[in-house]
């Protein structure tokens, strides 16, 4: 077999870069467990001051700080000796509650890694592994993960591209948040409407006694409600909004979800889907995106759908094509786009 030597240079620069971003991954997630990225942003510090700052041993922060300085994620000022963080690696690293926080996609990851021989041996035997199979760092992972970006969106961009919906919940409405999970959108949701009633649901109890629990720190325990049922099984009618956030495409009977959704809906309500930005064929998704959508999707998405009754899966890449065509089988009459963002496609359905 000839080899091209430049081809070959070129591909083991990718190996490099993405051993290195494997190795990374962990380190991300002590920085985030250990406070270190917050620690740093106060001001820039040598390996011993950062010590100081937060409890930890001198010599493990200096490996830690030259790793994170190496691959961009802090600065460091070789005259003073000291790392820092720029405004822009503050915004994304520091803060867990800002609109950005991309140490949670890490924490998922390394998650979603534990069940590597699982996911090897369903590989081998096309069965399915559910998402409650999986470490805990999945669940909170995924909250941690997406919660930014519904805080950036969901009220400010999202419900009120919507048709009419922003003035009904306003006024008070009914809301089903489907596969909620740990309830981040939940409590957004009850935060911007008071006076709606709303109701979130999941199939994995452990997420809603967590969702209940978060519901009740962020004080709007008492205006929302959680149940354990699955997309398919939800208990209400007459909602003006359904919604499922980054959920249908894990889900294995994606269709029979949408046809209960299209009859839990009031007869103007709209259904919210949110997915992860994919185009509709491979092509279109060969890039940085999508190879980490199509990486998380064959160790979570696919194997939890595989998991359940019909077992069809999407995938975290269905694109827009796919989704409309659930939709529309189940008897919806309207589907758009609403709205997109780089990591979310954002539709609206009507029965």
């Amino acid at each position: 077999m000839a080899v091209d030597e430049q081809r070959l240079t070129e591909f083991l620069g990718r190996f490099v870069g993405d051993l290195g971003a494997t190795m990374a991954a962990g380190n991300i997630v002590t920085g985030h467990r250990l406070g270190l990225y917050r620690a740093l942003a106060e001001g820039p510090a040598t390996p011993e001051e950062l010590a100081d700052r937060v409890s930890a041993d001198p010599r493990y922060l200096t490996e830690w700080l030259r790793g994170q300085a190496a691959g961009g994620y802090v600065d460091y000022d070789a005259a003073s000796g000291r790392f820092g963080m720029n405004a822009e690696q503050a915004f994304a690293l520091a803060d867990p509650n800002g609109p950005v926080y991309l140490p949670g996609a890490f924490v998922l990851a390394l998650g979603a890694l534990r069940a590597e021989s699982q996911i090897t041996e369903a590989f081998r035997t096309g069965a399915g592994m559910a998402w409650h199979e999986h470490h805990t760092d999945v669940f909170t992972g995924t909250e941690l993960f997406f919660r930014p970006g519904y805080l950036a969106n969901l009220t400010s961009s999202w419900l009120p591209a919507l048709t009419g919906v922003e003035e009904k919940l306003l006024a008070g409405g009914r809301i089903a948040d489907v596969g909620c999970g740990l309830g981040a959108s939940t409590v957004l949701l009850a935060q911007r409407y008071p006076d709606a009633a709303i109701v979130g649901s999941d199939y994995h109890e452990t997420s809603i006694e967590l969702a209940r629990k978060r519901a009740a720190e962020s004080g709007v325990g008492d205006r929302v409600s959680f149940e354990v049922a699955s997309a398919q099984a939800f208990a209400g009618t007459g909602y003006d909004l359904v919604a499922t956030f980054d959920c249908l495409h894990d889900m294995g009977d994606p269709l029979a979800a949408a046809g209960h959704i299209r009859q839990a809906l009031a007869g103007d309500g709209s259904w919210l889907i949110v997915e992860p930005f994919a185009g509709d064929t491979v092509e279109e998704n060969l890039n940085p995106v999508g190879r980490a959508f199509y990486s998380f999707s064959s160790y979570l998405c696919v194997p939890n759908a595989r998991s359940q009754d019909g077992g069809y899966a999407l995938g975290a890449q269905a694109g827009e094509a796919a989704i409309r065509e659930v939709v529309l089988a189940a008897g919806f009459r309207e589907f758009r786009r609403a709205a997109q963002t780089p990591f979310n496609l954002v539709f609206e359905a009507r029965p």
